[in-house]
């Protein structure tokens, strides 16, 4: 397996596919209401079968990073290279699909992951304020999940990075928006990301936006990164001098899942 489709279809597992349990069981929590199952989503590598697979019992739902014995719905590819396309948006070929006994779970799932893949291949902010919101939480956990997932997998860059660290803390915030916020923790190679706002200390390096505009203008790369650090509407809080770094890491996830 090349490197890249490696690093690509790591990330797709680990990062971006658990984001659909976000929009299941938040805006689309009614199409799982009452259901029960395991819906999974795999790959056939050079290195056996990878998955990630969801739990639902009764309605709620839980991630579990790995592949499960018996899935009620399954999604599974052949190749990584036709995984990685289909999830870039480059290839509509379907893949082996399982669960057509479980219809009204099936359809919940193609529904979500639908709906996942139009917000996260948004080129521009969504007009609707309710919708940025979502877009801006899904981008800052896929952010902070795909940097910490690169190291895990051993990108020499991101790893280069961790090993050379002491315990810091670097986040994303949206000011007197409590819910969007994203955080990754690094110390001597090892990394961890988690959803919401640091609150054990002062994180290292926050990367603070003034409004879900301006965090979307920086994350969809339609805002001028230095009017806005101008203007106050991006500022980076703490160690201002590591942020070129943080952004380039960022740019690196975003470079191995678009198109």
């Amino acid at each position: 397996m090349k490197r890249n489709d490696f690093y690509t279809a790591r990330l797709f597992l680990d990062s971006v596919l658990p984001v659909f349990k976000e929009l299941a069981m938040g805006e689309k929590k009614k199409l799982f209401k009452g259901q029960s199952g395991i819906i999974q989503i795999s790959v056939k590598t050079t290195q056996g079968v990878w998955g990630t697979h969801f739990v639902l019992e009764n309605g709620e739902m839980k991630t579990v990073l790995g592949v499960a014995d018996h899935p009620d719905v399954c999604l599974h590819f052949p190749t990584t290279r036709k995984f990685n396309a289909f999830f870039k948006g480059t290839s509509k070929k379907l893949p082996k699909i399982t669960g057509f006994k479980r219809p009204r779970l099936l359809a919940a799932t193609f529904i979500t992951l639908l709906r996942m893949a139009s917000l996260l291949g948004a080129k521009e902010a969504p007009k609707d304020p309710e919708e940025q919101k979502l877009l801006t939480k899904l981008l800052f956990y896929l952010l902070s999940s795909g940097i910490s997932t690169l190291n895990k997998a051993g990108h020499p860059l991101v790893k280069e990075w961790t090993q050379r660290s002491p315990d810091r803390v670097y986040a994303w915030i949206v000011d007197e928006e409590e819910e969007l916020a994203a955080h990754i923790r690094i110390k001597a190679g090892k990394s961890r990301s988690a959803r919401g706002r640091y609150t054990r200390s002062q994180p290292f390096l926050t990367m603070r936006f003034a409004d879900v505009e301006s965090a979307l203008g920086i994350l969809l790369q339609t805002g001028d990164l230095l009017q806005m650090t101008m203007d106050e509407k991006l500022i980076m809080e703490g160690a201002p001098e590591y942020g070129a770094k943080l952004g380039d890491l960022m740019m690196l996830v975003g470079s191995y899942i678009q198109a």
